[in-house]
């Protein structure tokens, strides 16, 4: 039984879900004397300056082949940001006074990726970046000054350091590094010492450095060793052992702190179950009041600290829900003043959106999952057309908040399915185990337990079943259409690889410290061969009976194009018809306005012709 359209909300225009924000990435400047943001400027984002007392706007920048990728102020005047060249994710850093003046490239390197390690907050203009100049497959730690563009080595990889970690000082003293299947976490007490050993896990375990203590002699981070939820622990770094568990959740895993850096303490601790939530340690409560004001007066939305100056008196807050795509607000500490400064997309109207309701069922073989059911507004709970939405990752999850691609589809008459399948992040050590060599295999079978539950439970119609996803989730498109062809009406795979063993020889070159832990979490290529074809979409593509829309990025450099090429010559070698859209200016998903505009039509007229959604016509 399907549900007319007029019992429905309003179809509101496709452009409306995916044009570039009004506004986003609000920040403060460390004096608060100006506000920054992206927004559009001839279809790109571009930075832009507002000078609070004045109210005088102005855009810094002006990038016109590509969005501005991220920005950060780094003294009171002074702002840089990052751009690549087609979605190449060879990121490049520029700098520009807050009045648009003195415009620098300061990272300007050919094949070279650009990485932010440490804005040093409290040295203006200076901050330390990562480059794999020397050495495509590493990086390099640099000094550089934002205004004249020196660039100073502060410390060279030797070969197997994935991650450096700064003091409080600026003082480079963390580095973890890579050993086969061991991380190692790597110390030195100061700039004259060389780094030792302080202790190694194996890939089961996880030790994430987050920051140093104020006063630089221990390390804060988050640590599952000898648990499965990972908890937020203060390190000994003479000795690697555990001092103090600041907080550890029963149910899911810890992954970040609050703190003042003007009172120099740590205020709390972030979680998410189905939301975002936190847990404050400060005693004296002045982050946990300031949450719970907030909370009671922009009530059932999540609510996060974006921005603050220096002296933490003006506060950016950034509000978000499953039907918001999101509103800044400046807080004045002091007087209490809460004042709206911005709408991402305050053209989407939040009573025609839809509500993302969590669920939970269990897995084939006893494993409880749980994920969101997106049902479109004003439609009858049974018998609905749907969507499988698989995350990508595919270590990662689904989480409340708003979604457009959810949205559309949901705006378009269709449910939206999203499962933390085994394997995602997040959710502990053992489910995230769960997932070890199960590409295609008890990872997919989570994808379709959810359909058969749906369907059980008589809201999918079993007739209109499709699955969209990208990256990771574009693999499972593949594999739901290969592996359980039966299952699909249609798939769309979006930058999705079709073939495991092209997939893990094209790495990018920076991958390569954890090719062993991809092995070992994917399959190896030669140890694991058979599991490996077995689990390629491309191998059973003569299963695949369902339409299928393919979309790629032709400068991708996670997923190469091949991939997709592969899985479209085999289906057309069959006699198939599949629409292919391929953008030579985009990497791994698309950025540029105009071309996200033409995908989502592209997708909308498909799953429309073949699960009966609706429709705007063009």
């Amino acid at each position: 039984m399907t549900t007319s359209s007029s019992a429905q909300s309003r179809l509101v225009p496709l452009k409306d879900f995916f044009r570039n924000p009004a506004k986003t990435d609000l920040q403060l400047s460390p004096d608060g004397r100006y506000l920054s943001w992206l927004a559009p400027w001839e279809s790109r984002l571009n930075v832009w300056v507002e000078e609070l007392s004045t109210h005088e706007v102005k855009r810094v920048t002006a990038a016109t082949k590509r969005d501005v990728h991220n920005y950060f102020w780094t003294s009171p005047t002074r702002l840089a940001y990052l751009q690549d060249e087609g979605g190449d994710e060879n990121y490049q850093l520029f700098g520009v006074d807050a009045t648009g003046g003195n415009p620098q490239a300061l990272t300007a390197f050919e094949h070279t990726q650009t990485k932010v390690l440490d804005e040093l907050e409290d040295q203006d203009d200076e901050i330390l970046v990562e480059l794999n100049r020397r050495d495509p497959q590493v990086f390099d730690v640099h000094l550089l000054d934002t205004v004249t563009g020196e660039l100073t080595l502060v410390v060279e990889n030797p070969g197997n350091v994935t991650r450096w970690l700064a003091d409080r000082t600026g003082v480079v003293r963390i580095a973890v590094a890579s050993e086969g299947l061991d991380t190692v976490l790597m110390h030195r007490r100061d700039e004259t010492e060389s780094f030792r050993s302080v202790l190694t896990v194996d890939l089961h375990d996880k030790v994430v450095p987050l920051f140093f203590t104020f006063d630089n002699r221990e390390l804060y981070a988050a640590s599952n060793r000898g648990r499965d939820k990972q908890a937020i622990v203060r390190l000994n770094l003479e000795t690697g052992e555990e001092e103090e568990v600041l907080f550890e959740h029963p149910e899911v895993d810890s992954f970040g702190l609050l703190a003042s850096r003007r009172r120099r303490i740590v205020t709390g601790v972030v979680y998410q179950r189905e939301r975002l939530e936190y847990f404050f340690i400060d005693e004296e409560e002045e982050q946990a009041r300031m949450f719970a004001e907030l909370s009671e007066r922009l009530p059932n939305y999540s609510l996060s600290i974006t921005s603050m100056t220096r002296d933490e008196q003006t506060v950016l807050v950034g509000v978000t829900g499953d039907k918001l795509r999101g509103t800044y607000y400046l807080f004045d500490v002091g007087t209490r003043e809460l004042r709206k400064v911005a709408e991402l997309a305050p053209w989407l109207r939040e009573s025609e959106m839809a509500d993302q309701a969590p669920i939970a069922f269990v897995a084939r073989d006893g494993l409880p999952l749980t994920g969101y059911l997106t049902r479109p507004c004003g439609a009858e709970g049974r018998k609905l057309p749907v969507v499988v939405h698989p995350h990508g990752g595919p270590w990662a999850r689904d989480y409340w908040g708003f979604d457009p691609e959810v949205q559309f589809l949901a705006n378009r008459g269709y449910a939206v399915l999203q499962i933390n399948y085994r394997g995602s992040t997040g959710l502990g050590r053992k489910f995230w185990e769960a997932g070890f060599k199960q590409w295609g295999r008890a990872m997919q079978d989570d994808l379709t337990d959810g359909v058969r539950w749906l369907i059980e439970q008589g809201i999918a119609d079993p007739d209109r079943v499709g699955i969209y996803g990208a990256s990771y989730g574009g693999y499972a498109t593949l594999a739901g259409l290969a592996f359980t062809p039966e299952l699909y009406a249609a798939g769309v795979d979006y930058v999705g690889p079709s073939n495991l063993f092209t997939l893990l020889e094209t790495l990018p070159a920076y991958w390569g410290p954890f090719k062993q832990l991809m092995y070992e979490q994917v399959g190896d290529p030669v140890a694991d061969e058979t599991l490996l074809r077995a689990a390629s979409p491309l191998f059973s593509a003569d299963k695949i009976k369902a339409p299928l829309l393919v979309i790629q990025g032709g400068n991708d450099p996670r997923v190469k194009k091949a991939e997709a090429d592969q899985i479209v010559a085999a289906l057309k070698k069959r006699g198939l018809d599949v629409p292919y859209i391929v953008k030579d200016n985009e990497g791994h998903g698309f950025t540029n306005e105009e071309n996200r505009i033409e995908v989502y039509t592209a997708i909308e007229a498909f799953l429309a012709q073949h699960l009966g959604g609706r429709h705007r016509e063009v």
